[in-house]
């Protein structure tokens, strides 16, 4: 799976396909995609950046869509748990999946920047990590893994 979230691309395109897959993916499963849920995702996919809860919150309140925390955070929870987002730990952030609908282990390079997030895909069982694991004769079941520097716009002084 290639790196998604530094590179220009038809970003139009990009939110209607993740939007048509996260539709689809709800059908299948029996899944409600709420207004509200609906919405967040909407806001995580408008830009390849990682959000808050209380951005969210401020956007969703001025959308006249709620004003208390557990409304995003309920909302940002079915999404991570459905495979429709994920959590950046080191930013205490959300971002949308970009490899929605594929089973993978996310990688994210963060810009220390602009707060821009690409995501990549690593196996777990993959590299010197794999090799560690099945050398200690450990299982591994989930890992996070965060790259911080800059992206490619800050690097050269073109971010906005």
């Amino acid at each position: 799976m290639p790196t998604i979230g530094f590179e220009s691309h038809d970003h139009h395109a990009c939110v209607s396909d993740a939007m048509a897959k996260a539709e689809a993916r709800c059908t299948a499963s029996a899944l409600r995609l709420t207004p509200v849920r609906r919405r967040v995702l909407e806001l995580l996919l408008a830009e390849h950046r990682a959000l808050g809860a209380y951005d969210i919150l401020g956007h969703l309140s001025a959308e006249g869509l709620g004003t208390q925390p557990p409304v995003a955070y309920r909302a940002l929870d079915f999404l991570v748990k459905a495979g429709f987002a994920h959590r950046v730990e080191a930013l205490n952030a959300y971002i949308a999946c970009a490899h929605l609908g594929a089973d993978h282990t996310p990688a994210f390079l963060i810009c220390r920047s602009c707060r821009s997030v690409a995501e990549s895909d690593t196996a777990l069982t993959q590299g010197r990590l794999g090799e560690a694991a099945r050398a200690a004769g450990f299982q591994i079941e989930h890992t996070v893994v965060e790259a911080q520097g800059l992206c490619p716009a800050c690097q050269t002084g073109d971010a906005a």
